[in-house]
């Protein structure tokens, strides 16, 4: 009778164990939603190459989580938040996608995240930087993971103000990314000691920068910070060489990519200064990962490319450790875990979805000074995170409590 019963349990716990492994992963697969700018200007910072490091993770995680495959399904949001909104909508309701991420472009990662959070769904920003993202506009599933744009501004600006560039003019795009990156530029140079003397901003995209930059000229401020992004970057840096106003005043980019870089050459783009939050050849975790993307891409990684490897890799570390890809028990691992990869050493995720890792103070080589291919980075200082990004106690994000 005993054997009797403990076989009936036995094939009890047999018939059961499928169905309680089934649900641990909803509908038997995890699934990842990759929206990008495919054809854009910013297409070299992020793109197909955002694409290629989230099937790098993939590979690396082993291809499976909880035994179950993993998907990725990818789209061009033309950088626009209505087309990125409606997408994200019906990724959730009818393909069941697990996390949405990448999300280039401030205006696309803010609408994709409020309704990430509506339908309580998983978004990891790793290609936008407006600190709203993670600030007055957080959201309990949302994680912002490469840079935002206080660092970019608190990191280089604080330097330059040192180095004597006490006056400042701002050409910013006029949409939401542009104007943080100008607030927060802003703020950083009065705090250090520094004056603005004025700024212009343009509808982006942009191409004939002729008339913002008279005006940068016409200021005579040591400095004319850029605060925009990708392909308007490079016009803008071609065009103010152009001008000659790289002769009597420092031109600074407030973010910059060594894609960026590439695209214009040494000759050009040489002795700018900008914050990186990643390069190549940091260590020996980067520049495995680099050769391994450079292989299939021709291309060395950008900042937001590898830390799209490293958000996506870390969602599906959390999701092992979950045992569930449920997603409040994925957030809650996400928070709690240590980020240690390619990309970031001991980085933390703090109450706000902001992931805190080193930035890094870089300037561009001179032609004469690089020795191998994509050898354009001089590190000049390397400021840890909780130096590089604002403080919690600061943080305008609901989430935190005060």
């Amino acid at each position: 009778m005993k054997k009797l019963i403990c076989s009936a349990i036995s094939i009890l716990i047999a018939s059961v164990a499928p169905a309680h492994a089934q649900e641990k992963v909803s509908d038997g697969i995890v699934k990842i939603g990759v929206i990008t700018d495919l054809s854009g200007l910013y297409s070299d910072n992020v793109g197909p190459g955002s694409v290629l490091a989230t099937r790098l993770a993939v590979e690396d995680f082993g291809g499976k989580v909880l035994g179950k495959p993993i998907e990725i399904v990818t789209i061009d949001h033309h950088n626009k938040a209505d087309i990125a909104s409606a997408k994200v909508r019906e990724w959730i309701d009818r393909d069941k996608v697990d996390v949405i991420t990448e999300l280039g472009s401030s205006a696309v990662a803010l609408a994709a995240m409020k309704i990430g959070a509506e339908k309580n769904r998983i978004t990891m920003v790793t290609g936008a930087g407006a600190t709203r993202i993670s600030g007055e506009d957080c959201t309990p599933t949302n994680f912002h993971w490469v840079y935002d744009t206080f660092a970019l501004a608190n990191v280089a600006s604080k330097e330059m103000v040192a180095r004597g560039g006490s006056s400042w003019f701002y050409i910013a795009a006029d949409y939401a990314f542009g104007h943080a990156l100008e607030n927060d530029g802003t703020r950083v140079v009065k705090d250090a000691g520094g004056t603005v003397l004025g700024s212009a901003r343009y509808p982006m995209p942009g191409s004939d920068f002729s008339s913002y930059l008279l005006r940068a000229q016409a200021s005579g401020a040591k400095v004319v910070a850029l605060a925009n992004a990708g392909m308007d970057t490079q016009n803008a840096i071609k065009q103010a060489k152009e001008f000659g106003l790289t002769q009597k005043q420092q031109v600074v980019a407030m973010l910059m990519s060594i894609a960026d870089v590439h695209s214009l050459g040494l000759e050009q783009a040489q002795g700018m200064y900008f914050t990186e939050t990643f390069y190549w050849d940091l260590n020996d975790d980067s520049r495995k990962f680099a050769r391994r993307f450079f292989e299939k891409h021709k291309r060395m990684p950008t900042a937001l490319q590898a830390g799209q490897y490293s958000a996506v890799l870390s969602y599906l570390k959390a999701v092992q450790a979950a045992g569930t890809d449920d997603t409040n028990a994925v957030v809650s691992k996400i928070r709690s875990m240590p980020i240690n990869d390619a990309f970031a050493k001991n980085g933390k995720v703090r109450a706000d979805g902001k992931m805190i890792h080193d930035n890094y103070l870089v300037q561009v080589k001179a032609p004469k000074e690089s020795k191998t291919p994509w050898d354009y980075y001089r590190i000049v200082k390397t400021v840890p995170g909780e130096q590089a990004y604002s403080s919690l106690a600061d943080s305008k994000c609901p989430l935190v409590k005060k």
